[in-house]
């Protein structure tokens, strides 16, 4: 069994070194905003001491935007206690949504933020070029191959 805390100094290297690995340096960009990864807030999933998951995520004004998930053990619900523990934070800061952006090449985050309540919000054609402009890195294609150009948001109204 795992358990949710806060993230904080005592893992603030690992998820950053996680997030560099699985997201390359320096940092994430959604809709034209990098974000500093060392900076965001986050919850960590523990079990027996060990990370098994990171949610990292930003509020301005009465908006939560999640910037990554990340479970080390998939179909263990730890993506979706991440969420909820997101989506409660958001709450008791007056946020009236929480909202997510994904590449146009991911299906399963898609699949896997609808079946959580998610709705899509908008699609942003070809936003990748101008994210390529803050950070060279993102590669052209992404999963199986599809070409990377567009975002997806998807949102919950609180």
């Amino acid at each position: 069994m795992y358990n949710i805390q806060t993230l904080d100094e005592t893992y603030r290297s690992w998820a950053h070194d996680l997030i560099n690995r699985k997201w390359g340096p320096p940092g994430i960009v959604t809709r034209g905003t990098l974000h500093d990864t060392t900076k965001l807030s986050g919850f960590v999933a523990i079990e027996n001491n060990e990370p098994i998951g990171l949610i990292t995520y930003y509020i301005e004004k009465n908006e939560c935007e999640i910037v990554s998930l990340n479970s080390l053990k998939e179909k263990h619900g730890i993506g979706s206690a991440l969420i909820e523990t997101v989506v409660k934070a958001a709450k008791t800061r007056f946020c009236r949504r929480v909202w997510v952006i994904m590449t146009n090449d991911n299906v399963h985050a898609l699949h896997f933020y609808q079946k959580r309540g998610f709705y899509l919000r908008a699609v942003y054609p070809n936003a990748l070029e101008a994210s390529r402009k803050i950070k060279p890195t993102i590669p052209l294609t992404g999963i199986d191959g599809i070409p990377l150009c567009d975002e997806i948001e998807l949102e919950i109204l609180l």
